[in-house]
């Protein structure tokens, strides 16, 4: 026992202190600068900085696929993006498939939005539009004959159409509503807006996650300063010039490994020696739900943007040939027993003609209140108490899928970061206080 004693003794009176404490400062403050940093990495710049280099674009096919996963490469530059707004459309895409699609079928969400609420703003929108309408296109088609009509039979038949507008509108929205499904993709909706504005997927991090994000920062210097021990230890003993480099890459790259787990890990409460442990973001998932719902009801899936989708989307052409269908009857019926007559008068091709123009050019002033911001601003409150529930009530796992799987294959950028970051705490020790020995 002596004979341990001693040795001991021995290994700490031949301790160079100063050298000995100032290791696991260094870790520590190391540490802090790695998650300050590597946060930084993850959200800024919001768009590509860098410069672009001739041959780069080609010579990237060719790399490791790693390496094409670092912002700009593929793109043949060399800088930087934020991790999180570089894979802005890829984090839709997961988001849509580990969540929205989970909260409902567009279906619901149109519900929700109350179509007879939205036919009634429609034809309140809509009636002083329809002189105007009727007007430019019987002087396009048959200016003629709508010259020679008398005065009180062009507005028999703009009155026919307006008392008709109410009807028409209820059955277009329900029309709407019945085919909602082929005619809205929330997952293209989702993945266009992220794509076109990167700056909210930060958002959604950063209006809810700050302080989680903050402490991330503060346990740097707590996870560095504690692996800076052992790694004390080990140079005390050792004394070889490469050791404190070679562990600062180690201490580098767990502690940003710690750091990314704090957030996300575990997602749902564990007990871990008489500890319950749990995620910082995943522990928050029902205040994290609140402000996710406001985004997407307030940025995203609007009754403005559906409106837009669903004339100018990928599925628009289906959309305004199934509201012109739905509008043609509405046109006839507004002639009334004066259309045998104008039909005999016109021709029926021609006849058909400017009915078929007059249901085009309704359409899209049909969907137009859709467009309106404050009545859109009012509906979107519909959406967000909807994704508000549906969010809280999603698997802590799912949550959590939602909000890493986008940057989870990146991540081993921040890692490399840190491990470099290390290297560098590692050689400026060495440089300052020497081996120790």
């Amino acid at each position: 026992m002596d004979g341990v004693y001693d040795v001991f003794a021995a290994y700490v009176g031949g301790i160079n202190w100063l050298h000995f404490v100032t290791i696991p400062i260094f870790t520590g403050v190391i540490g802090f600068l790695i998650n300050w940093s590597g946060l930084g990495m993850l959200f800024s710049p919001v768009r590509f900085r860098g410069v672009t280099v001739p041959g780069m674009r080609e010579l990237a096919g060719v790399l490791p696929r790693k390496i094409q996963e670092v912002p700009g490469v593929l793109q043949g530059g060399i800088g930087w993006q934020g991790i999180v707004p570089a894979r802005a459309a890829k984090m839709g895409s997961i988001a849509v498939d580990k969540a929205i699609a989970k909260l409902g079928t567009p279906a619901e969400f149109y519900q929700q939005l109350e179509p007879d609420k939205i036919a009634e703003h429609i034809v309140v929108v809509f009636r002083p539009e329809i002189p105007d309408l009727v007007n430019q296109v019987m002087l396009r088609e048959h200016p003629r004959l709508w010259r020679d009509l008398p005065r009180p039979v062009r507005e028999a038949v703009i009155e026919r159409v307006q008392a008709q507008l109410p009807g028409v509108v209820g059955r277009i929205t329900d029309e709407i509503g019945v085919h909602i499904n082929q005619l809205l993709d929330p997952k293209i909706m989702v993945i266009d807006h992220f794509s076109e504005n990167p700056a909210l997927v930060v958002r959604i991090f950063r209006d809810f996650g700050q302080r989680e994000l903050n402490l991330m920062v503060a346990f740097g210097f707590v996870f560095g300063f504690g692996l800076g021990i052992p790694v004390a230890i080990v140079d005390s003993i050792l004394h070889v010039w490469w050791l404190l480099p070679i562990l600062g890459v180690v201490v580098g790259w767990i502690t940003n490994s710690l750091g990314m787990w704090l957030i996300f890990e575990p997602p749902e409460p564990k007990r871990i020696l008489g500890i319950t442990v749990q995620g910082l973001f995943p522990r928050r998932q029902h205040q994290a739900a609140e402000v996710y719902a406001q985004i997407i009801a307030e940025e995203v899936i609007t009754l403005e943007r559906i409106g837009d989708f669903l004339l100018d989307g990928p599925r628009g052409d289906r959309t305004r040939q199934m509201l012109a269908t739905a509008l043609r009857p509405a046109i006839d019926r507004a002639l009334g027993p004066v259309r045998g007559v104008v039909r005999v008068a016109m021709g029926p091709e021609r006849f058909d003609t400017i009915r078929d123009s007059v249901a085009r050019e309704a359409v899209g002033r049909t969907l137009t209140p859709f467009k309106d911001p404050e009545f859109s601003r009012r509906q979107s409150e519909k959406i967000r108490v909807l994704i508000e529930r549906r969010t809280q009530e999603l698997p802590p796992r799912d949550f959590v899928d939602m909000m890493r799987s986008a940057i989870k294959e990146d991540e081993w950028m921040l890692y490399a970061h840190g491990a470099i970051m290390g290297l560098a705490g590692g050689f400026l020790h060495l440089a300052i206080f020497g081996t120790g020995g």
